[in-house]
Parts: C-alpha cells; sequence; structure tokens
C-alpha cells in the first residue's frame, strides 16, 4: 500500500505523533488520529503492515517509527501534515564521438513525446552519480564510454500559458569521452549520433542542450540553473 499523496489523515497524525517523539502509547497514537479505539486500531495495523511503524515487545504497548518509517515520516511537512513533493534527481550526459557527433536521443514517451536532447535517466537509491550514468548508458543506448562528474544543472519547465510548474528536476552532468559498443534503440526513446547542425533542424528540442554543451567546456566545475517554458499540449 502506498502512502504518498493518499495517505489517511489519522495516518499521517500517527506518523507525525512518532517523528516528534521517541515512541508512543496506543492512548497517546488514539488521541492524536482522533477515532475510536478500533478505527485507530486499524490504521496502525495498516503502518506496521507497510513497515512505518513498529511495536515496542518489552513495553506495554509503545509503538517507535521503524527505519523505513523514519525516512519516509522525514520528508513531511509536520504543518500541512502531508509528504512534500520533492524535485526529481537525473544524470544528464553529454557523450561525444570521434566524428565531433554528439548522442542525442528521441523521447518517445509522455511527457514531451517526441523532444530531442541528451540522454538522461534517473538516480536509483544508493548509486553514486557514476555509476548511474554507466547504467543508464548501457541500459537505454548499448554503450559504455570514460565518464566524468563535470556540474549540476537545475531545470525548472513552467506551462507557457499559465506559468504553472511542470517539472523540477536536478541533473547531475556528466561528460562521456571514447563511447565503444554498438548503438541501439530502447523502449521509449530513439537515438542518434548528431552534429550541432542536425540536432538544430529538429522540429522538437529541448531548449537545455546547448547550454549543457557550454558547460562540459567550461575550465571548471559548473553549476547553473535556469527555467525553460513550454507548450501545454507538448507536456
Amino acid at each position: 500500500m502506498s502512502y504518498e499523496a493518499e495517505a489517511h489523515t489519522a495516518q499521517m497524525n500517527i506518523l507525525k505523533k512518532l517523528l516528534l517523539a521517541p515512541k508512543a502509547s496506543f492512548s497517546e497514537l488514539q488521541k492524536t488520529s482522533g477515532l475510536t479505539s478500533d478505527s485507530t486500531t486499524f490504521h496502525i495495523k495498516q503502518l506496521v503492515k507497510s513497515g512505518y511503524i513498529q511495536h515496542l515487545p518489552k513495553t506495554l504497548g509503545d509503538y517507535t517509527l521503524t527505519r523505513k518509517g523514519k525516512e519516509y515520516a522525514n520528508r513531511m511537512d509536520t504543518d500541512e501534515q502531508v509528504i512534500e513533493k520533492q524535485p526529481k534527481l537525473s544524470v544528464v550526459i553529454v557523450l561525444k564521438n570521434r566524428k565531433g557527433q554528439y548522442l542525442q536521443q528521441q523521447r518517445l514517451k509522455q511527457p514531451y513525446y517526441g523532444y530531442w536532447g541528451h540522454m538522461t535517466g534517473k538516480i536509483r537509491w544508493g548509486e553514486t552519480m557514476l555509476e548511474a550514468g554507466a547504467r543508464e548508458l548501457k541500459e537505454e543506448t548499448g554503450l559504455t564510454a570514460d565518464l566524468r562528474v563535470v556540474g549540476f544543472y537545475h531545470k525548472l519547465d513552467y506551462d507557457a500559458r499559465s506559468n504553472e510548474l511542470l517539472e523540477d528536476k536536478y541533473f547531475c552532468l556528466i561528460q562521456g569521452a571514447n563511447p565503444q559498443g554498438v548503438l541501439i534503440d530502447t523502449e521509449g526513446q530513439h537515438n542518434e549520433w548528431l552534429t550541432i547542425e542536425a540536432f538544430n533542424a529538429k522540429d522538437k528540442q529541448f531548449g537545455s542542450v546547448q547550454e549543457t554543451i557550454d558547460m562540459i567546456q567550461a575550465d571548471s566545475y559548473v553549476i547553473k540553473e535556469q527555467t525553460y517554458k513550454y507548450n501545454p499540449e507538448d507536456y
């Protein structure tokens, strides 16, 4: 069961209580939940089943957060009692071959279907930045390369009409060299080696491509933040 955005109010109350105390009794949790004993028991069982709280065996009915529960509840906005939506963390790989072409990827999934840009991928829990880059490169393109981290890029995408924030992403910028292997396509993307001129001829392109190329050519580690606007029908 997921508690990300649809958690019952009583369960969020219980999690908040245990976030702000080393332990709490059933009666304290019931008072916090504002429910009957039976209803409180139900919600506690759901949280125990999900691995967020545990019953302390050597006490008379005390409960505490598990390690999983601490990590989850620590993302809570304790005033609003909701789990805060956080920016996405990914890698973006700028890879150039010996012909001077850049690896570009056409996105064949929503959102931004049909858009061209550098290859990106999510950083998994526990991965280093370079581990994530190497894994994503191999999985999505079939290639390996020499990789190094050269900066960070914060990208904020807005609806051009309503000015609503669509995407909030932090990218670890990775420069790649000496690509090896046979370039392949995988589900959700099409990959090509393109010159900058050929890339600029594409109808749909992410505006961050030239900026990230400029960043990897800098003499020092670069951190940059930029906003972009997209038509709502493209998202």
